[in-house]
Formats: C-alpha cells, sequence, structure tokens
C-alpha cells in the first residue's frame, strides 16, 4: 500500500496544472483571435467586408513565415534578429533575378519565376550558415551574431538599391502568387499553410524536431545524450532564414517591385508572434499551429487600427505593449508557488 502510494505521489508531482494545460494547447492565443475579431467587427463594419478579410488572410501569410522562423530558432533557445533582413535581401534579389532574366528568357515566366525563388532560398541558405556556424562553433551570442548581420545586410540592401524599389517583376508572378487565389483563399495563404503543415509534421514527426526540442531544454544534456547539438543549431538557423527569404520572395509577388527597406519591424514582430504563440523565451518550449495563430491576432490588431485610422506610431506602440503584456503573462501564469 505504501509503495502503491508514493508511486502515485511521485506521478501527481510529475502532473501539468489546469492553466499549464491551456498554455499548451494554445487556449490563450485562440482567446486572444476570437476576442480580436470580435470586437473589431464590433467597432468597425467594414472589418467584415470580403475585400478586407482577404487582404487580411494575404497579410497573416507574410508574418506567420517569418513568425515560424523565428519559433523554430527561439525553441532552441535563441534568437533570430536578422529575419527582417533577410526578408529583404530576398525581395531585392527576386525582383533583380526577373529584371535581367525576363528579357533574357521571353515566354519562360516559370523558369524566370523558379530562377529568382532560387536565388532568393540561396540568400537565406548563405546567412543561416553565417548566423549558425558563428553561433554554434564559435559559441557567440545569437542576438549579438543576428544583429551584426542585420546590420551588414541592410547596409548592402540599401547601398545597392539606393533605397529606390527594383521593377522589372513578372506579371504572371504577381497576379498568379500575389494576387492569385485557389480555393477561394489567397495564394499566398495556401503556401503559408502548407509550410505550417510541414513545420508541425517535422516538430512531431521527426528526429530532428526532437532534437531542436532536446537542445533547447537542456544544450548539455541534449549533448551527453548523443544529440549533435551543433549540427541542429546550424540547420535551424539556416531553415529560418529560408523561411525568412521564402516571405520575401511571396511579398515581392504582392508588392510588384523588390524593396529593401521592408522588413524593419519585422524582428520585433515575429518575436511577440512567437511569444505570444506560447514559445518560451528559455527554449525548449513552441508549437507551429500556437504561433501561426498570433501571427493572425497580430495582424487583425494591424488591420483594426488601419480601419480605425489610427496613427502608424502608434501601432508600434501597441505592438511593444502587446508583446509586454504577454511577456507578463507567460511569468505570471507559470509561476511556481
Amino acid at each position: 500500500m505504501t509503495t502503491g502510494t508514493a508511486a502515485r505521489n511521485r506521478a501527481n508531482a510529475f502532473e501539468t496544472s489546469p492553466v499549464e494545460r491551456i498554455l499548451a494547447q494554445g487556449g490563450i492565443v485562440i482567446a486572444l483571435v476570437v476576442i480580436a475579431v470580435v470586437g473589431t467587427a464590433l467597432m468597425e463594419p467594414r472589418f467584415l467586408n470580403r475585400l478586407n478579410i482577404t487582404n487580411l488572410l494575404r497579410n497573416v501569410s507574410f508574418l506567420a513565415l517569418p513568425s515560424l522562423a523565428q519559433m523554430l530558432v527561439m525553441t532552441t533557445g535563441g534568437f533570430d534578429l536578422s529575419v527582417g533582413a533577410v526578408l529583404a535581401v530576398s525581395s531585392v534579389v527576386t525582383a533583380m533575378i526577373m529584371l535581367v532574366a525576363g528579357p533574357m528568357f521571353p515566354g519562360m515566366d516559370l523558369l524566370v519565376i523558379l530562377m529568382a525563388l532560387g536565388g532568393a532560398v540561396s540568400v537565406g541558405v548563405a546567412v543561416g550558415l553565417v548566423n549558425g556556424l558563428l553561433i554554434a562553433r564559435f559559441g557567440l551570442s545569437p542576438f549579438m551574431v543576428t544583429l551584426a548581420v542585420t546590420s551588414g545586410l541592410m547596409g548592402l540592401a540599401l547601398y545597392y538599391t539606393q533605397g529606390i524599389p527594383i521593377y522589372g517583376v513578372l506579371d504572371s508572378f504577381s497576379n498568379g502568387i500575389g494576387r492569385g487565389q485557389v480555393l477561394g483563399l489567397p495564394m499566398v495563404l495556401a503556401i503559408a499553410l502548407v509550410v505550417l503543415a510541414a513545420i508541425i509534421l517535422l516538430q512531431r514527426r521527426t528526429v530532428l524536431g526532437r532534437h531542436i526540442y532536446a537542445v533547447g531544454s537542456d544544450a548539455r544534456s541534449a549533448r551527453l545524450s548523443g544529440v549533435p547539438v551543433r549540427r541542429t543549431l546550424v540547420v535551424t538557423y539556416v531553415m529560418a532564414s529560408v523561411l525568412a527569404a521564402f516571405a520575401g520572395f511571396l511579398m515581392t509577388s504582392r508588392l510588384g517591385s523588390g524593396q529593401a527597406t521592408i522588413g524593419g519591424t519585422l524582428a520585433l514582430e515575429s518575436i511577440a508572434a512567437a511569444v505570444i504563440g506560447g514559445v518560451s523565451l528559455r527554449g525548449g518550449v513552441g508549437r507551429a499551429e500556437h504561433v501561426f495563430m498570433a501571427a493572425l491576432f497580430l495582424t487583425v490588431i494591424a488591420n483594426a487600427m488601419n480601419l480605425l485610422q489610427i496613427d502608424s506610431k502608434y501601432q508600434t506602440l501597441m505592438l511593444g505593449a502587446v508583446l509586454i503584456g504577454a511577456l507578463s503573462l507567460e511569468r505570471l501564469l507559470l509561476r511556481k508557488p
């Protein structure tokens, strides 16, 4: 009897609290999305306009992809402040390749688009390797490494473009992806949902996904357990940068030009979406579907402020306030007695 009681006590000690179960199931972020949607619809009837909903769904895709990239890195216990810069540079590279290759291969739009995609992905791979190797091989701070890379990338992009958009984007690219629809949904949203499904499978069904969680939970224990910590970090940073570059490729189709000035606040926005979606700043915790919902929440808030004609400066202030609130809520709800 005593042995059975002791066993039950040990099992109870490892049970999660109701609050932790709610957080793990995304209850809070779902509630935030519902409150934001209902509140905005009540305050501004134009919110439910079909055109506005379509634009909102497009915009959430451009935030969700970098946010998922940020989630992967934060799950390992790091940060990637370069997602915005990677997005901007990949946008410039996409437009530049189309501008040059379009006249060289007339009537071969698919080939040109694939070449541009290859260029954008190459940017992501290169930046991710730099970030990952400096952090994993030399033990440098993820914050400082990605901040320095951001500065270098933005300086390079602005020097090349002089802040002027690069035109020459193919009409078929803009019409098919940027403004296209599939099954009534914006094409970019459909693509983002496919990426979301792939990341969910990565997290839950692959060895790499388990390694990412293990490294974020305790890198030393993971190393002693045979997890290739350095390789996992490098691969994670490469995947994050490729996702950000892919978002830049898609955004170019929406803007119709390559712009070095986009993505300035994306690092903050992606971190906010990750934190609101339940990703722990200490690593080891994070689920892709919750981060996607958090990106939807932030997009609804931004859309509501635009409809209500609130100055963009206050939108940035609101984003900071939401991030602080999410951090405080996580701290309060998960505080152990």
